[in-house]
């Protein structure tokens, strides 16, 4: 079976196992690199920058070469080389996790029971739950969406056409080490400079592939092109900024403005400010939106594999 094959079939059962199946309970692989990259950390750690390249190096490098070498060892076998495709996929995408987590919060919402969409919110995203009132946090869950659409689904999906299984597992790799050391703690500012900036430069892609999408698939193109020209660049996060604008165009909803991070607040820009304020039922108008992405970016995926291999043969 030819490679391009084996990629749109592999991937698209890792999909479908994640639509099916969502993330394991326990034993989840994507835990157990964390695990392992919060022992190399202790090992390495120093208030440096040098330190923490290394660390990254070790670590995403490590994932990378796990992915290269369990690809080659299965590579006779087509059956075997689709097998591992397909379970890459799944370990690494988190589609349905982002979903089941989103709507959980809306339901909460709906219910009128703001408590518990604050206790549940901690599990979808960073923000002070207590901070924010019943809009906040519809507001935080739409955010959350359409930026985890390009990190737990997207991105991966970009760089398993580029790379294969290695490309699948050195994405998920670098996007847990950032979200370990990325942030700007006075533990990680020197430290997790490196894992940052990497995760910017894999996200790239991705990212501007998320907000092409968006546009697409969302019932406001025009709305979503416009966003994204106009504020993406106000957005903080280079990769952030251009899918969370088109999300909000896309939607017809405001974006950004104050937050709150582990009692920091930011006061970001807002996006879309044509638009109108974000209410409990866009939470699955972005889950909806989110789960066509998903679906386009495998197909372009597809595309692009075929387009490649048609001009070197």
């Amino acid at each position: 079976m030819r490679a391009d094959r084996v990629f749109a079939y592999g991937t698209a059962a890792g999909l479908l196992g994640d639509l099916l199946l969502g993330d394991p309970r326990r034993g989840h692989p994507v835990a157990a690199f964390g695990r392992a990259a919060g022992a190399v950390e202790r090992v390495l750690w120093r208030d440096h920058r040098g330190w923490g390249t290394l660390h990254a190096v070790v670590c995403a490098g490590g994932a990378v070469a796990l992915g290269a070498v369990a690809a080659r060892a299965v590579r006779p076998s087509a059956a075997a080389s689709l097998a591992l495709t397909g379970a890459a996929t799944w370990a690494v995408v988190g589609g349905t996790s982002l979903a089941r987590e989103a709507r959980t919060v809306g339901r909460a919402l709906q219910a009128g029971d703001v408590d518990a969409a604050r206790a549940r919110l901690p599990h979808l995203c960073g923000r002070d739950p207590q901070a924010l009132d019943a809009d906040g946090i519809a507001r935080a869950v739409v955010e959350s969406v359409a930026e985890n659409t390009s990190d737990a689904v997207v991105g991966a999906l970009v760089w398993g056409a580029l790379g294969g299984v290695p490309g699948l597992l050195g994405f998920r790799a670098v996007n847990t080490l950032d979200a370990m050391v990325g942030h700007k703690s006075p533990r990680y500012r020197r430290y997790g400079w490196a894992s940052a900036r990497l995760d910017d430069l894999a996200g790239w892609p991705g990212a501007r592939l998320t907000a092409v999408l968006a546009a697409l698939a969302g019932p406001d193109p025009r709305g979503a092109l416009r966003a994204w020209r106009a504020d993406a660049a106000k957005h903080p996060s280079p990769n952030a900024g251009p899918v969370e604008a088109s999300f909000a165009g896309a939607l017809g909803v405001r974006l950004g403005g104050t937050l709150s991070y582990g009692g920091r607040v930011e006061r970001r820009p807002v996006l879309n400010g044509r638009g109108r304020a974000v209410a409990t039922s866009d939470i699955e108008r972005a889950v909806r939106l989110s789960r066509r992405v998903g679906w386009l970016t495998l197909g372009v995926g597809v595309a692009a594999r075929l387009v490649v291999r048609g001009r070197s043969s």
